[in-house]
């Protein structure tokens, strides 16, 4: 079936209800996971701030990033999953493109992820990097909405 399955993490509560999803798929099917954080930088990379703030600003996300990928890690260990897990910057491109590149890079055979199902406006505003990864992924996509977080 399954051997390795790509989880992005964002650290909402739609992406922890994924990673518990994608935990007990790989345990059932004896399954690796690959962890993966994107920090999407695109609107902090279009402002016009100083070099400096940007830079600290980029090492904060990071240090946000490795913190959830260790949470993570800990989870999947605890329930006897092997994983990896990586941090990925997204300069001037979106999450959704940085996740299926991954997906394809590593091999993976499963995306499951997180979605906060948003409707109408605000899914147009906001945009949907759940969708964008649905649509344009090579491999098959497992969205778990968060039943509170519905929009």
């Amino acid at each position: 079936m399954y051997k390795l399955i790509l989880v992005p993490l964002d650290g909402s509560k739609a992406a922890e209800r994924g990673l518990h999803e994608a935990i007990g798929l790989a345990a059932s099917v004896g399954a690796r996971l690959s962890l993966l954080h994107v920090i999407d930088a695109y609107p902090m990379y279009s402002e016009f701030s100083s070099a400096a703030a940007f830079q600290e600003s980029m090492q904060l996300l990071r240090r946000h990033g490795e913190e959830l990928l260790a949470q993570a890690a800990l989870q999947a260990q605890e329930s006897g999953v092997q994983m990896t897990h990586q941090l990925r910057e997204a300069l001037g491109e979106r999450a959704a493109h940085v996740i299926v590149e991954e997906a394809t890079s590593q091999g993976c055979e499963l995306i499951v992820m997180g979605t906060h199902g948003r409707r109408g406006l605000s899914r147009l505003l906001m945009g949907s990097d759940a969708e964008l990864v649905l649509r344009s992924s090579p491999v098959p996509v497992l969205l778990v909405r968060d039943p509170g977080s519905a929009g």
